[in-house]
């Protein structure tokens, strides 16, 4: 058998903590802020969990 290879666009986007949950950074948190108030901004900051329903897809694309 050959090795798993990660998808080098997943390891880009999530990462593992160590308690073993995906993470992955919010949306529209890159650029533009001016167009976005102070409290959405700090919002966005923030990494948040990747739902259930698609941890098990991520968890392959990382090779877990």
């Amino acid at each position: 058998m050959p090795k798993m290879k990660t998808h080098s666009g997943a390891k880009k986007r999530f990462r593992v903590t160590g308690s073993g949950k995906i993470m992955r950074q919010r949306a529209r948190h890159v650029h533009k802020f001016q167009e976005r108030s102070s409290s959405a901004a700090r919002r966005l900051a923030n990494d948040t969990v990747v739902g259930a329903a698609d941890t098990r897809k991520v968890k392959k694309l990382l090779g877990r």
